[in-house]
This record gives C-alpha cells, structure tokens and sequence, in this order.
C-alpha cells in the first residue's frame, strides 16, 4: 500500500471563517445553516456522498460516489436525489439527477498511483430542474493559486448522516505535483465528494473535493483533494455541449482532463 497503510474514501465541505484552531460545529437548525444550503446529500440508491451547487442545475462531487468500482461503470442516475441544506428530514431542496459526466482520468479501482486517483476524481451532475436562487445559492470554484493556510471542511458522514458538520480553521498543507493537495481536517466515512471552502475577501469558494483520507501509524490523518480549475471546466464545458445537443438518453459522459499510493473507496450505506 505504499506509505499508507491504508486509506479510505471520504469528503467533506468548508466554511467562510478564518480560526485559528479547528472547531467542529453540527448544523442542526436552519438558522445554522444559512448560506450552507448550497451544499447537500447525495443520495446514490445505495449509500450516500456529500455534494455542492456550482450552477443552479449542476452539482460537483466525487467520481467514486457514481462510478461502481468493481466494474468501472457509472451507476444509474435514477436513483439519485441531491437533497441541498439537508437536516434532519428537512431540505432546502431536492431535486433528481438528469445526466452525470465523470472526469476522463478517473480510474476505479486497479493498481493506478494515489495522484492517478485523485487528480480526477470528480463528477458533475446534472439535476432534473434547477434550484432557485431563494432555496440555495451555488458556489463558486477558486480559481487562483492556493497558499497553504486555513480552510473550512462541511459534510455529512457515519454517525451524522442527518446534518451537515462544519470544521473550522483546519488546514491546506500543500499542493502536489499532479494537483493533489492535502489537509488536515477530520475526515471520516460517508463524505466524500464535499467541497473544501477558502475565503476569499469575504467570499467562499471551492478550493478541492476530498477523495480519500490517510491513516498510518505515527502519521498525522490527512485528508486528500485535488486541484479543481481544469478538470471542472472541462466538465462544465462538456456538459454544456452534450445540453446543445439532441438528447439520446440518460447517461453518462466521459471527458479529457490535463495531466504520493492508493485503496479502498468507500460511501456511506444507511
């Protein structure tokens, strides 16, 4: 397994403030959830993923949560339901999925390098109808160079599957070559797909989508991203072709992306 003795699939998502230690907040009230509603649960049919509005019909999370590892096939979109600023049966949102589009790169399963794994693992999906603008707002992906500092992780996971937890002040460590980047936020089962937030001079944007979390003994815990500004543009630039296009059916598209080891991937099954 390389240098991880092993490591498992998650995300999670972040948030505006800048701490100086982490804090770990349950959004549990739609008080504490406003400006949050744009990121959501993912609910695949057969577990959960946590994803985020990046357009009002469009919504960005992890390859893995959509793809079958076993066979490397995308799984059926008619099961999924994106369901934004879910908490506590309550949901700002939801909406079904129409077409997913999963990035070239992405390799499920097989004996690819770590950064094979999680350069281009991501998928964007596309809902039945657009969300409004009154149930939630999309984010926007950070498009300049990232320093290592603060972030703020948000995600649903194992034992919080019914509200979004929200960790302040962890942070960005580096940036690998290949555009994998690691943090040290608390990372666990059934997150994967969540955004990984900067502020921006006030602003929040979406700096990576957490693909897997390391563990090794003696080790500090990581959790594991990508660089997002290529590969998600070349998503939304084939998503917006295959829209111009007469549709055939619901499916799944797959699309070019530009250019340290790896395991088991995992979600969430209530």
């Amino acid at each position: 397994m390389g240098f991880l003795r092993f490591v498992i699939s998650i995300a999670l998502a972040l948030t505006p403030m800048s701490l100086t230690a982490q804090e770990r907040d349950r959004l549990d009230n739609r008080g504490e959830l406003l400006g949050w509603e744009g990121v959501g649960r993912l609910d695949l049919g057969r577990g959960t993923c946590t994803g985020t509005l990046i357009a009002k019909d469009l919504v960005l999370t992890a390859a893995h949560c959509v793809v079958d590892d076993a066979s490397g096939q995308v799984l059926p979109s008619d099961p999924m339901r994106f369901h934004a600023g879910y908490t506590h049966g309550h949901t700002a949102a939801s909406r079904g999925i129409t077409k997913i589009v999963v990035a070239k790169g992405y390799r499920a399963g097989g004996a690819a390098s770590l950064t094979e794994k999680v350069q281009s693992d991501l998928a964007l999906l596309r809902l039945d109808s657009p969300v409004f603008s009154t149930e939630a707002e999309p984010f926007k992906v950070h498009t300049n160079l990232v320093a290592n500092g603060q972030v703020t992780l948000v995600s649903y996971g194992r034992g919080r599957n019914t509200s979004l937890q929200r960790e302040s002040g962890c942070r960005h460590k580096g940036t690998y070559l290949g555009g994998l980047m690691t943090f040290d936020c608390d990372v666990t089962f059934g997150s994967s797909g969540a955004p990984v937030f900067v502020n921006e001079q006030g602003r929040l944007r979406i700096v990576s989508v957490i693909s897997m979390m390391s563990e090794t003994p003696g080790r500090e815990k990581e959790a594991i991203g990508m660089s997002l500004p290529l590969v998600v543009g070349t998503l939304m630039r084939e998503m917006r072709n295959d829209a111009a296009r007469a549709p055939v059916s619901v499916g799944a598209k797959r699309v070019t992306v530009g250019q340290r080891s790896g395991g088991a991937r995992f979600v969430t099954v209530d």
